[in-house]
C-alpha cells in the first residue's frame, strides 16, 4: 500500500538595466502620495496578474528583458527598502516566473533563478513570531502545481530522450514527452491529448510504455489496452494492438520487443472473471499489421510475473515469477525459458530462487549483447547485489559483494536500476542505496571493482543508456525529482558533464532561501540495540524566526507500503510545512527497504507494533533533542502510513491529533477488499485472526482521545473507501473532533493539482486549529469539524 540546465537568455547583470534609467528615476522621485499608492499597489494580491499582462503587452514593443526589468526596477524602488519584503518578493518572483515560462515553457536555468531568489535575501533582522504562523511564498498552488511525477525514460534508435511525466493541472493524465534535439529547442508531447499513458496493472502500474527503434507500444489508461505509435510522424496517430473487452479489463505492463518474430512480449493482468483474483501471465502480441489479435499465452500457472526480458538471440526468455502468500520482495523466482521456432516457451530452467535452503529475492534480469544473464538478488547476505548466470552448469555468480541496495522492492514495473554500458561491454552503471543515501557507480564484471561516480544527486532511481551518456533520475535535498544527462570520459571512471534535461518543478530554485535541508538521523527504537532511520527537517524561512523559549510543533509523516523507503529529497509538500515553522520528520521505521533484509523483516508478524513504536520513539528523540514541542507533535501518512497514523493514535498517547490519506483501519475488511496482489500481503505482516482483530484501529474506538482528519479517494481500490467511513462514523459517535473528505474520480493518491492542494491547506488549519495554538498566515477557509465547530 504505498503512495506513486538548460539556459535562458535576458539577465546577466546590472548593466543590462541602463537602458531603464529614465524608468528608475521617475519611479525614484515620487512624491510621498504617488510613492504610497505605488506601494500599495504592488503590495496587493491583484499585483501578479496585473504586472503580468502590463509587461506582456511591453513585450510586443520592447524585448523581453526590456520589460521584466522595468517592472523589477519599479517594484525595487518603490519598495524604498534594501530588500523585497516577503509579500512583495513572493509577488515579484511569481510574476517574473509565470512572463519567463510564457517566453520558455520548457527551459529553466539554473543562473536565471538564483537570481530571481536573490531578491528575497535574508533581512537584517528578523520577524519574530510564533512556530506555525510564518508566511512562505511556498503557497499550496506552488505545492500542487510541482507536483509532477516520472514514469520511467527510454531513448529511440535515432538517442533521442522520451519520458513519461504526471500532470496534477491536468487531473492526473500522463504524457510521453520527446526531448528537443539540443537545448534551444522545446520538448513536445508525443500522446495525444485524449490519451493518458497508464496501466493499473496490479493497480500501481508501472512499464506502462517501452520504444524500439522508432516505435512506440503504450497503455492507455481509459481502456487499458495496448496501442502502437510511428515516432517518426509528427501527427502519428495511435493503433491498438490488442482486442476491445467492452471496459478496462485487461491491463499489460513491462513490455519488450521481440523483433525477430515482430510481435511484442509482454505481462497481462486479466480481471475479467473476477478483479480479486486476477490471472496474470507473460504473453506475446502480433505488431505486424493493423488487425487486433487476441494474445498469445507465453508463460502461465503461477500467481504473479514481471520483467519478461529476450536475449539478444530472440531464442531465451528471463522472468521473475512469485506465488502467495509471498510478495516479490519475500521470496521469488528467476526463470529462463527456451523459445521454439514458433515462438513458444517449450523448456524452463530456474536460475535463482528455486532452493527452498536459499532464501532470496531476485529481480530485474537483463541480458547483455553477448548473451550474458545479470540479475539482482539478496542470497547470503540479506543485501539485493548484482549477480551473474553461468549457463553452462547451472550456477549463479556474484559481481561484487556490498552491504547495500542495489535494486528496490517492486512495487511497479519496469523499474531499471542498472544498465550494461555500450560503448563499454565489460562495465554496467549501476545505482545502489546505503545508509539512506544513494550513490551511482561502474562496476567491472570482468575485474569485479566498483567505482563511484560523483555527482549531485544523493537520491537516484532508474538509469537509461543514451548515446555516449547515461540518463539518470534522481534528486536531492536541493534538487526535486530530474532527469540528469552524465557524460563520462573515455574509460567511464569520471563524470565529465552533468546536465538537467528535465525537471519535476523547475522554477522550486526560486525558494532555495525557504528550503530545510533533511538531516539525516538514527535514533534508539524500543528494542535494545536495534535503531531505526529518519530524515529530520528544521523550520526555516529567511524572514522569520521565533522566540529561544519555544519549541516548534513538528509533524512526522509514517511513509506507505510499509515496504518501502523514505527519502531524504526536496519535497514541496515537507517545505510547505518547515517554511511556515513547523519541524517535520519523514521516518524509515523497522521494515522500510533500503536496509537490508533483516531491516526489513522486522515488520513481519509485527505491522502496527514495530512501525508504530518506531514512529513513536522518534518523536520522542525529537523531543529529547529539545528540536520538538512535546505537546504538539502531530502524525499524517497515506495508505500503510495513514495505518500507522491511526494505530499510533489509538495504542499510544505521544500524538496531538493525526490525518490520515486513504488509511487503513480495519485489517480484516482490507483483507476481503482488496486487488490480489495484496491480498495476501498482511498474512505475513499481521498474523492471523486474533492479530488481526488486536492491531485494527476501529475495534479500540474507545482509545483515541485525539482530533483526526480523514482524506480518501471515492475510486480506490487498494484501500475502498469504507475503510474511512467506518472510523469517521465511530470517531464522530464518540464525540472526538474529527473531519473526513472525500474526493471523486480520485483513487489510491492523489493525482489532482485541486486535490493535492485542498489537502495540504485543510491538514494545516486544522493542525493549527486543534493543536498549534496559533494562527496561520495564509488564507483557507477550514471545513466544518465534527464535534469542535
Amino acid at each position: 500500500m504505498i503512495e506513486g540546465p538548460s539556459k535562458l537568455d535576458g539577465i546577466e547583470g546590472p548593466s543590462k538595466l541602463d537602458g531603464l534609467r529614465g524608468v528608475r528615476w521617475w519611479l525614484g522621485n515620487t512624491t510621498s502620495v504617488r510613492g504610497w499608492a505605488l506601494r500599495a499597489l504592488f503590495s496587493s494580491p491583484f499585483f501578479p496578474s496585473l504586472i503580468f499582462h502590463i509587461s506582456f503587452s511591453m513585450c510586443k514593443f520592447f524585448s523581453p528583458l526590456m520589460a521584466l526589468s522595468a517592472v523589477a526596477a519599479a517594484v525595487i524602488t518603490t519598495s524604498r527598502r534594501p530588500i523585497l519584503s516577503p509579500s512583495l518578493s513572493s509577488n515579484f518572483t511569481t510574476t517574473l516566473t509565470l512572463l519567463l515560462i510564457r517566453k520558455h515553457p520548457h527551459h529553466h536555468s539554473r543562473k536565471l533563478i538564483t537570481t530571481m531568489a536573490a531578491s528575497s535575501a535574508t533581512p537584517e533582522k528578523k520577524i519574530t513570531a510564533p512556530y506555525g504562523s510564518w508566511s512562505s511564498p511556498i503557497t499550496s498552488d506552488v505545492v500542487s502545481g510541482a507536483a509532477k511525477g516520472l514514469g520511467g525514460t527510454a531513448v529511440d534508435s535515432h538517442g533521442r530522450l522520451f519520458w513519461l511525466e504526471s500532470r496534477p493541472t491536468e487531473s492526473g493524465r500522463l504524457v510521453i514527452v520527446k526531448a528537443g534535439n539540443d537545448e534551444n529547442e522545446e520538448a513536445i508531447d508525443v500522446t495525444p491529448k485524449d490519451y493518458s499513458v497508464r496501466t493499473v496493472a496490479q493497480e500501481y502500474g508501472g512499464g506502462a510504455f517501452s520504444i524500439s527503434g522508432n516505435t512506440l507500444v503504450f497503455s492507455n489508461y481509459k481502456d487499458q489496452r495496448l496501442y502502437k505509435q510511428s515516432l517518426d510522424s509528427k501527427d502519428s496517430a495511435p493503433v491498438p494492438l490488442t482486442p476491445d473487452y467492452g471496459g478496462p479489463l485487461v491491463s499489460y505492463a513491462d513490455g519488450v520487443y521481440d523483433t525477430s518474430l515482430n510481435r511484442y512480449i509482454t505481462v497481462s493482468e486479466d480481471r475479467r472473471k473476477s478483479s480479486l483474483d486476477s490471472i496474470t501471465s507473460i504473453v506475446s502480441i502480433e505488431l505486424g499489421d493493423n488487425a487486433v489479435k487476441e494474445p498469445k499465452v507465453l508463460v502461465s500457472g503461477n500467481d504473479f510475473y514481471a520483467f519478461p526480458r529476450l536475449d539478444p538471440t530472440g531464442k531465451k526468455l528471463a522472468w521473475i515469477e512469485w506465488s502467495h502468500p509471498n510478495m516479490p520482495w519475500d521470496r521469488s523466482e528467476l526463470w529462463v525459458g527456451y523459445i521454439s521456432d514458433t515462438g513458444d516457451v517449450y523448456k524452463r530452467v530456474c536460475i535463482a530462487g528455486g532452493d527452498p535452503a536459499i532464501i532470496e529475492s531476485p529481480t530485474e534480469p537483463k541480458w547483455s549483447d553477448e548473451g550474458e544473464l545479470f540479475f539482482v538478488t539478496d542470497r547470503k547476505s540479506g543485501f539485493w547485489n548484482l549477480h551473474r548466470w553461468v549457463e553452462s552448469d547451472n550456477t549463479v555468480v556474484p559481481l561484487y559483494s556490498l552491504e547495500a541496495e542495489f535494486a528496490k522492492p517492486l512495487w511497479v514495473f519496469g523499474t531499471n536500476s542498472y544498465e550494461i554500458l555500450k560503448e563499454h561491454k565489460n562495465l554496467i552503471a549501476c545505482n545502489y542505496r546505503q545508509k539512506g543515501r544513494s550513490y551511482l557507480g561502474v562496476l567491472d564484471k570482468n575485474k569485479n571493482t566498483l567505482s563511484v561516480l560523483q555527482t549531485p544527486f544523493t537520491d537516484l532511481m532508474n538509469i537509461t543508456s543514451g548515446v555516449q551518456c547515461l540518463y539518470v533520475e534522481g534528486a536531492s535535498g536541493v534538487d526535486p525529482l530530474s532527469i540528469a544527462k552524465v557524460t563520462l570520459d573515455d574509460v567511464a571512471s569520471n563524470v565529465v558533464d552533468f546536465q538537467i534535461v528535465w525537471s519535476s518543478s523547475p522554477t522550486s530554485s526560486q525558494y532555495k532561501s525557504y528550503f530545510s535541508s533533511p538531516e539525516f538521523i538514527e535514533f534508539p527504537t524500543e528494542v535494545p540495540g536495534e535503531n531505526a532511520y529518519a530524515y529530520y527537517y528544521p523550520p526555516t524561512n529567511p524572514i522569520y524566526q521565533a522566540s529561544q523559549e519555544e519549541k516548534p510543533p513538528l509533524l512526522l509523516k509514517s511513509h506507505g507500503g510499509p515496504t518501502a523507503e523514505t527519502r531524504g529529497i526536496l519535497n514541496l509538500q515537507v517545505q510547505f510545512w518547515t517554511s511556515r515553522g513547523w519541524a517535520f520528520v519523514d521516518v524509515n521505521y523497522g521494515g522500510s527497504t533500503g536496509y537490508g533484509r533483516e531491516f526489513r523483516e522486522r515488520l513481519l508478524k509485527r505491522w502496527g507494533i514495530v512501525d508504530v513504536n518506531d514512529c513513536c520513539s522518534c518523536a520522542q528523540f525529537l523531543v529529547d533533542s529539545g528540536k520538538a514541542d512535546g505537546e504538539r507533535l502531530c502524525i499524517t501518512g497515506g495508505s500503510a502510513g495513514g495505518y500507522t497514523t491511526l494505530a499510533a493514535l489509538a495504542f499510544k498517547k505521544t500524538f496531538k491529533a493525526g490525518a490520515s490519506l486513504y488509511g487503513v483501519a480495519d485489517l480484516k475488511l482490507l483483507k476481503e477488499e482488496t486487488h490480489k496482489f495484496e491480498s495476501r500481503y498482511m498474512d505475513n505482516l499481521v498474523g492471523g485472526e486474533k492479530e488481526f482483530f488486536e492491531r485494527s484501529p476501529i475495534n479500540f474506538v474507545d482509545q483515541f482521545s485525539c482530533p483526526i482528519i480523514l482524506f480518501q479517494g471515492l475510486e480506490d481500490k487498494v484501500v475502498p473507501p469504507d475503510q474511512a467511513r467506518k472510523i469517521y462514523k465511530a470517531l464522530k459517535a464518540k464525540g472526538l473532533p474529527v473531519a473526513l473528505v472525500e474526493y471523486e474520480g480520485e483513487q489510491h493518491g492523489f493525482r489532482k493539482a485541486e486535490n493535492i492542494k485542498f489537502t495540504l491547506e485543510q491538514q494545516m488549519v486544522f493542525f493549527a486549529r486543534l493543536v498549534g495554538g496559533f494562527k496561520v498566515a495564509d488564507e483557507v477557509v477550514p471545513i466544518k469539524i465534527d464535534n469542535f465547530d
